[in-house]
């Protein structure tokens, strides 16, 4: 095991927080893409009320999730310096990659694949822990299902309860409601989001003797992820706020309610149970199924399939590229 001198155990432990940052940045827009595009919210005030329910995530979930990726992912026996800086680099690179185009691509998943090429690359299939992988690939297809039914299902709800009221009058109450409902989801993403860093930092600090005993995340880490993921938040991601908010289907205010509300259901118990889910599927769901519950006509296909595809590729583009960073930094060391 390579033991790092502390000035590059800080520097490793900075390119971490520099993906929870881009983390941030890129799924700012699942936060604030509807009550931006329902016009509830301007975007720098939409930002910033993401950003502090981003941050505040570490004082209502525990720390579920960071266990799966700390420990649930690849065995910790093999882990060093060497395969957390290849992971990282294969999240970051594939996180850039698809920020700069627009699509709305898993930052959760791209560090899942990081994990695993780097992993793999280093000592082969037998250092997989098959029991975390499989609850990360049941969350990869669950969550923007759940996320689409609890859509559809608050859609009837809020149509059943809004009979007697003028359009004026649902359009008036839910630009309100549509605060907690963004409030909501951005607390849950910062909670299942945040924890998948904080679970990278931790294994590390294990790995290099800083910590013995039973995993755990150190509250410095906490406090660091959150801080973080918040400040990547408030940089925004335009090109992908506008795909999420209007590309797919265009939203009121009561359906941006649903959906966000629907998402953020969906991650408050994926969090709960350390399921390392994605923000982006869950949202991106939840979306859908509210342009359907208009008519199915409502949602554009293709930019949905387009955004389908790019799960997909997701986890193996980022394996790859964190396989090569390995076997290229391996040259060096």
């Amino acid at each position: 095991m390579v033991t790092l001198s502390l000035p590059l155990l800080i520097g490793l432990i900075g390119v971490a927080l520099l993906f929870d940052f881009l983390n941030g940045l890129h799924d700012a827009a699942n936060s604030i893409a509807t009550v931006v595009s329902t016009r509830v919210l301007k975007p720098h005030h939409a930002v910033l009320w993401a950003a502090f329910f981003n941050f505040i995530a570490f004082a209502v979930f525990g720390q579920h999730v960071a266990q799966t990726v700390g420990t649930g992912i690849i065995s910790t026996q093999i882990v060093d310096p060497q395969v957390i800086f290849a992971a990282l680099i294969g999240a970051i690179v594939w996180n850039v990659i698809t920020w700069m185009l627009g699509i709305p691509s898993s930052s959760s998943h791209a560090l899942i694949g990081g994990l695993l090429g780097a992993g793999i690359a280093k000592a082969g299939l037998s250092v997989v822990v098959w029991a975390g992988v499989l609850k990360t690939v049941v969350g990869i297809f669950a969550s923007p299902a759940v996320g689409l039914a609890l859509a559809l299902v608050l859609v009837l709800l809020v149509a059943w309860t809004s009979l007697k009221l003028t359009p004026m009058g649902v359009d008036k109450r839910f630009r309100k409601l549509q605060l907690l409902s963004a409030a909501a989801y951005s607390l849950g993403h910062g909670g299942n989001d945040a924890q998948k860093t904080m679970g990278i930092i931790t294994v590390l600090l294990f790995s290099q003797g800083v910590y013995h005993g039973d995993f755990h995340v150190p509250f410095w880490v906490v406090l660091s992820c959150q801080a973080a993921m918040a400040l990547g938040t408030m940089s925004g991601g335009w090109k992908i706020v506008h795909t999420m908010g209007s590309k797919i289907t265009r939203l009121t205010p009561a359906q941006g309610f649903c959906a966000e509300t629907g998402g953020a259901i969906t991650l408050f118990m994926a969090t709960f149970g350390g399921v390392p889910v994605s923000s982006t599927h869950t949202i991106t769901g939840a979306i859908v199924g509210v342009g359907a519950a208009r008519r199915f006509s409502a949602v554009r296909w293709n930019v949905a399939s387009n955004i389908v595809i790019a799960w997909f590729v997701t986890l193996p583009a980022a394996a790859l590229v964190a396989a090569l960073t390995w076997w290229i930094t391996g040259l060096f060391v």
